[in-house]
């Protein structure tokens, strides 16, 4: 496929992209060296396009790092797209704002980049698919985009029900 995005996605690669992500802005904050944003963009740009296939930290994550971390962990691939294109539109945001000669405003969006990525890569919680999720339940993304997604969030919903009529049934 000459332009897609893997599905599923191995969450161990999609939390090395994060940490990589995290040390580069790490470290294009503590250097001053703004113009870096660029090629942080231009690899979310990779990745949103084609995956991991042409982006380097795409490449290294999924084909040196994350198979020396265990059996895959397969999660969902159109969430994690959606949060790589909300990460690349942070980081051209902070590039155009040090590039305008805004460099309060690049280092703010720098640090919204790192604290997503640092919750990815440390957590495992991706802000991304959170707002995926939440555009999904409210009906802004159909269903036909993630089926798996909404077949977990059923699981999920049908859990919770069976939860609550539990402690109900304990309670009676």
């Amino acid at each position: 496929m000459a332009f897609g995005f893997p599905n599923p996605v191995n969450e161990l690669a999609a939390r090395t992209v994060a940490a990589l992500v995290l040390v580069s802005a790490v470290a294009i904050l503590v250097t001053d060296a703004g113009w870096a944003l660029w090629a942080l963009a231009a690899g979310f740009a990779l990745r949103v396009g084609w995956g991991p296939r042409f982006s380097p930290f795409g490449l290294l994550a999924t084909r040196v790092i994350a198979p020396r971390l265990g059996p895959p962990r397969l999660v969902p691939g159109p969430p994690k797209r959606f949060a790589q294109a909300i990460g690349l539109a942070v980081t051209l945001a902070a590039a155009l704002a040090w590039s305008l000669g805004a460099p309060v405003a690049a280092a703010v969006l720098t640090g919204v980049l790192m604290l997503a990525a640092s919750l990815e890569a440390v957590l495992g919680l991706c802000l991304g698919c959170r707002i995926f999720a939440g555009l999904m339940r409210v009906g802004l993304v159909p269903t036909s985009v993630c089926e798996a997604c909404d077949d977990v969030s059923g699981r999920l919903r049908a859990r919770s029900a069976a939860l609550r009529a539990a402690r109900e049934a304990e309670a009676a």
